[in-house]
């Protein structure tokens, strides 16, 4: 006779098993974040389907804050709440945001749980995702159903809203907006809006997973830490640039046309007039380091094909060298940080030319 889940949960350990499936609920939760970061990567001019992001944040951020109520009243009435009294909470992502911070935040005068604290209350921007993700959510998924089906109440255009929040971010940064125009430098304004949007998000997912250690949500929350460090131990320097993108299965469907160098690839470089090269390491770089190692190699041949070399392997740096030599660029192989611009790589290997 087969066990169900419900009989497993009426069993002698009813709490270690409760305990077991809110363990199962926080993976599933962090694991669908972590895809929405990845599939908002994953967008490009090619690529504009929002509606896999959106499906994965708004249920992602749903049921982490659902685990986190679950802990907090396990804190203060040493029992989880029952299914009436959790779905009284409702599917309002705002709301359960608001929820916690009512009930269940605690900053224990540490600076950093105060930082928390006025992000969730006080961030305008934050508050706007947060709002856009939750009206998807909630009934905007069938957006387009509800006007093929003429509904008297139709749900709000969350893809058009999303792409609103996104002119104003850009509108905040004039100085990209030239670059819209530039079929080369286009990619490099969406992967900045991109890389925008998940520091605030990584921030929000941060300041709900620092409550379950250092916001003393309870002995119970400090048993699911592990779950959970890869955001309560994300440092300020680190935001922004994980590449999420490498656990989502069109990432790691694609094939990458890496070159491998070769010895005759070295004896072309040292000895071809034609072929330029520099060292540039992150410790001489004066802006912001775009790459994930520390050493690159940037080359211009023949007056305009540029080229960069990591960890030994050759992607194109411009449209031209990508052409010629068929060579992914080093955000496509997971090679760049994404939302940081490689531009100023490119014309040190233009310049490289003139020498």
């Amino acid at each position: 006779m087969s066990t169900t889940n419900q009989d497993r949960v009426n069993g002698l350990n009813n709490e270690s098993i409760k305990d077991i499936y809110l363990d199962e609920e926080l993976r599933t939760s962090i694991r669908l974040i972590e895809l929405g970061f990845g599939e908002l990567q994953n967008l490009d001019m090619a690529n504009d389907f929002h509606f896999l992001p959106f499906q994965l944040l708004s249920s992602g951020f749903e049921r982490l804050m659902k685990c986190h109520i679950c802990l907090g009243h396990f804190e203060a009435h040493s029992a989880y709440p029952k299914t009436k009294e959790l779905k009284s909470y409702g599917h309002n992502l705002t709301v359960l945001k608001n929820s916690i911070l009512a009930s269940f935040f605690s900053v224990h005068d540490i600076p950093a749980l105060q930082e928390d604290m006025e992000l969730l209350k006080q961030n305008n921007e934050l508050d706007q995702l947060i709002s856009l993700l939750s009206d998807f959510g909630v009934n905007a998924r069938y957006h387009n159903l509800d006007l093929i089906t003429e509904n008297k109440k139709p749900s709000q255009d969350v893809k058009r809203r999303w792409e609103e929040f996104e002119s104003d971010l850009l509108n905040s940064h004039p100085h990209l907006l030239d670059k819209l125009g530039n079929t080369e430098t286009a990619p490099e304004v969406l992967g900045f809006i991109t890389r925008a949007i998940i520091i605030k998000l990584e921030r929000f997912t941060r300041a709900l997973c620092r409550q379950f250690t250092m916001g003393k949500l309870g002995k119970k929350a400090l048993q699911y830490s592990s779950t959970l460090h890869q955001f309560i131990l994300l440092e300020d320097s680190k935001l922004g640039k994980r590449d999420y993108r490498k656990e989502t299965t069109n990432f790691q469907a694609k094939e990458n046309r890496v070159h491998s160098r070769t010895i005759l690839d070295e004896l072309q470089r040292r000895t071809n007039p034609n072929y330029k090269h520099a060292v540039i390491t992150k410790e001489d770089f004066a802006g912001e380091w775009p790459f994930y190692h520390e050493e690159v190699i940037i080359e211009c041949r023949e007056k305009h094909w540029c080229v960069i070399t990591i960890d030994n392997k050759d992607y194109a740096l411009n449209g031209s060298a990508h052409g010629r030599y068929k060579l992914e660029f080093p955000r496509e192989a997971g090679m760049s940080i994404p939302g940081i611009s490689i531009n100023p790589f490119i014309d040190m290997a233009l310049k490289l030319k003139k020498n």
